[in-house]
């Protein structure tokens, strides 16, 4: 038996070879002599840069930034076989870099981010992959932007400072300092969410609350992405309000394509291309997959979307294991995954099955492959 391991990582407690190691475990407790290749993948989130360094046998280089509440720290990007780069936007700009009390999204900037993007620039590449998941951030790239470069100014002519609290003040845009490399590069946005810039569905609305936003916050940081997005089309002539995924990270997708010339696209889509995932399948028998958690949400954009969307085109059965399954998971058979399974299996506290997710995961996986092994009796 020849199975294609591919399967996101379980936040918080196994990256993406850790899970395909436990995949591994589970498979041959029912199947010694299986075979296995291993394709680490990620939805453009945190993982993606570890994910695609650990596909293609790139490197890591690391480079000072600044983190988004101004204190300069380290972070790492990935360099790639064939000119390629790949920067990681929660390395240097993301949620996690700052503790609960002392977060401030009206201030959060992205411009660790454009510090990593420069950083990209310096390296002799033609293609830089940027993965915008878990921000703390809703700026609208406008930081990014101002580390390459650019220029914003309200309507006295003075430079604005940092945040989305700042954008509402923004009235004139100054391109003609940015880093010129960004046209000499194909920059490609990789993101799991399909959101736009403003909004009931906006960058602020529906991520402004886990950054600790207040609802008065959120009106006024919505307003600012209006505003800005109004100043990028008056002066730059991109309408970008409606680009699904331009609300990503904090309206990050939209400053990427205004600022970076850059194309937005599926965070796994972009991962499967680049470790011809599509070229494993011939070789496979049977597809692994799974994340954190499966829920509806699965289905769309996520990693466990984009595998099993492609081996439904070379009718290569999938298994998704994951460590909760939620109701309404069931949509992504109808994405061609074939079964599921949860690696928790009785009621747990969080802690303790993110203490133990590697038994649990190899667990499940041996449950699954004793079904299998049934099926091959019956046939």
């Amino acid at each position: 038996m020849k199975l294609l391991l591919a399967s996101d990582s379980y936040k918080g407690s196994l990256n993406t070879m850790q899970v395909a190691e436990q995949i591994k475990k589970g498979v041959k407790k029912v199947f010694p002599d299986a075979q296995f290749l291993c394709v680490p993948v990620a939805d453009g989130g945190e993982g993606t840069v570890e994910a695609m360094v650990s596909s293609l046998g790139g490197e890591y280089h690391t480079v000072e930034v600044t983190a988004p509440d101004g204190r300069k720290i380290q972070a790492d990007y990935g360099v790639l076989p064939g000119r390629k780069v790949v920067v990681e936007m929660a390395a240097a700009s993301g949620l996690p870099l700052i503790p609960d009390k002392e977060r401030d999204v009206m201030k959060a900037t992205t411009y660790g981010t454009g510090e990593l993007i420069k950083a990209a620039l310096n390296e002799d590449c033609t293609q830089i992959y940027i993965g915008i998941g878990g921000s703390a951030t809703n700026d609208g790239g406008m930081g990014m932007a101002q580390a390459l470069g650019y220029s914003f100014r309200d309507k006295d002519g003075k430079e604005v400072g940092f945040g989305g609290g700042e954008l509402a003040r923004v009235e004139v845009i100054d391109k003609s300092k940015a880093d010129k490399r960004l046209k000499e590069k194909e920059i490609i946005v990789m993101c799991d969410v399909t959101n736009p810039l403003c909004g009931e569905f906006g960058a602020a609305a529906v991520y402004g609350p886990q950054k600790g936003a207040t609802p008065e916050q959120i009106v006024e940081l919505d307003k600012g992405l209006k505003h800005f997005s109004q100043v990028i089309r008056d002066q730059l002539g991109l309408d970008l309000e409606e680009v699904p995924g331009a609300g990503a990270a904090g309206g990050l997708g939209a400053g990427l394509v205004a600022f970076a010339e850059a194309k937005i696209k599926s965070g796994i889509d972009a991962i499967l291309e680049v470790s011809n995932f599509s070229e494993k399948l011939d070789w496979a028998d049977i597809v692994i997959t799974g994340e954190g958690r499966i829920d509806r949400q699965s289905a769309f954009g996520k990693a466990i979307s984009g595998i099993s969307k492609m081996a439904r085109t070379k009718d290569v059965p999938v298994v998704a294991v994951s460590g909760s399954i939620e109701c309404g998971a069931e949509i992504i058979y109808e994405k061609g995954v074939s079964t599921m399974e949860a690696a928790v299996c009785r009621p747990m506290h969080v802690d303790e099955a993110m203490l133990n997710a590697n038994i649990l995961v190899e667990n499940a996986v041996e449950r699954v492959m004793r079904s299998i092994k049934i099926g091959q009796k019956i046939m």
